[in-house]
């Protein structure tokens, strides 16, 4: 006979915890903090330490949509954007989400340009996430906006001879948003 068992959950967890004093907890952190490298990415982040919270993000973005081709280096859509959703967990402030976003767009046109890629799932990737800017782009305050607006526009323009409808729906798309502005 069979027997299930428990899984684990974050109430188990969380009863433990209450069981430690402050010491305990400050113990506990040090050590998820030591054990991996994105457990000290994602506290920098939530405490805001550091000079650019957001760099340890864009070098993940970097390194998994412009691959060193010379060595052998594949790109990955999903690990690129697991480092946006990564920060949206930590800290998720609109202005590093669009900077996060543009930045992904602009590193992945770069990419496009720099080897001459024909690989439609990774222009597909690249417009849902030049929506995604847009919309983030759109909550911000005003003031905040046109820089981004300007940046996404210079990777509409760079992906203007790319087909597969890229440029006609950047265009649509950087349309809608903007005429809401």
């Amino acid at each position: 006979m069979v027997t299930k068992k428990n899984s684990v959950s974050w109430s188990d967890v969380k009863t433990k915890l209450a069981d430690f004093d402050r010491a305990g907890l400050l113990g506990l952190l040090q050590d998820l903090y030591a054990a991996n490298k994105d457990n000290q990415t994602f506290l920098h982040a939530r405490l805001n330490l550091g000079d650019d919270v957001l760099k340890p993000y864009k070098t993940t973005i970097n390194r998994w949509l412009c691959p060193d081709v010379l060595r052998n280096q594949d790109f990955s859509i999903a690990k690129a954007k697991k480092s946006i959703a990564d920060y949206k967990k930590a800290i998720g402030q609109a202005e590093g989400l669009a900077e996060l976003m543009v930045f992904y767009c602009e590193r992945a046109t770069g990419f496009i340009d720099d080897v001459s890629l024909q690989d439609e799932g990774y222009f597909d990737a690249l417009v849902r996430m030049f929506e995604q800017a847009l919309k983030t782009i759109a909550s911000l305050a005003n003031s905040q906006r046109p820089p981004l607006w300007d940046r996404l526009d210079a990777v509409r323009r760079a992906c203007r001879d790319l087909g597969y409808g890229v440029d006609d729906d950047m265009e649509d798309l950087l349309a809608e948003y903007r005429a809401d502005d």
